[in-house]
């Protein structure tokens, strides 16, 4: 009974880290759109800098892991937990790294995107944002519609990538956008895409903790 209930704090504590990383890797994405729109290099530096304690998050999670893999040799359900777990954080830690290129983007781009591109970008960034409360919402309830529901917010933001991308480059004559700026922005929506894809894969996950089915969002 005691192991059972250490075990069980174990499991708790696992979540806790994935919840506290999933809501700073949030904030640092907010931060990294935020450097973009305004074109706050200090901004951006400031999550280059906190890149660490993201991959220290990272680091505790793994470690968390493979002790309750090692020491309590669980089964079924526990093990899917410990190992969508490990899943989980490796997606969150790459979309932590994708935010800070977000933020490399503003250090070397000197300029914000344009009016008429940061109407997607924007677009893409409130979706994120939306996907990553549904994928955390989805993890601490067990729901698996909630998990489901990823898919179709993920095609959103596929849409408005390629809407970015083609009026980036199929600009008339005359339009200001230089090159690398276009290249730049286009970049920038890249990165918000593939976050995209890596909060359908903790949705994937959601649903293979619940229900033991390994499911393909993207």
């Amino acid at each position: 009974m005691q192991q059972r209930q250490a075990f069980d704090i174990a499991l708790k504590e696992l979540k806790w880290k994935l919840l506290r990383m999933g809501g700073d890797i949030q904030e640092a994405i907010r931060r990294a759109i935020a450097a973009l729109e305004t074109q706050d290099v200090a901004m951006a530096q400031a999550v280059v800098n906190g890149d660490s304690n993201i991959n220290a998050q990272d680091h505790e999670v793994e470690d968390l892991c493979i002790r309750l893999i090692a020491t309590q040799q669980p089964v079924a359900g526990d093990l899917r937990r410990i190992v969508a777990g490990m899943r989980l954080a490796m997606d969150l830690e790459r979309m932590g790294d994708l935010a800070v290129d977000i933020a490399k983007s503003v250090l070397r781009m000197g300029i914000a995107p344009s009016a008429q591109a940061w109407k997607d970008i924007g677009a893409m960034a409130k979706m994120v944002d939306a996907m990553i409360a549904e994928a955390l919402n989805a993890y601490v309830n067990s729901d698996v519609e909630a998990a489901k529901r990823l898919a179709q917010m993920d095609d959103e933001i596929d849409h408005h990538y390629r809407r970015l991308v083609e009026q980036l480059f199929n600009r008339p004559d005359g339009e200001s956008t230089t090159a690398q700026q276009a290249m730049a922005t286009a970049f920038c929506g890249r990165y918000l895409e593939r976050i995209g894809d890596h909060i359908t894969n903790i949705g994937e996950s959601v649903i293979y903790i619940i229900s033991g089915e390994r499911s393909d969002l993207n």
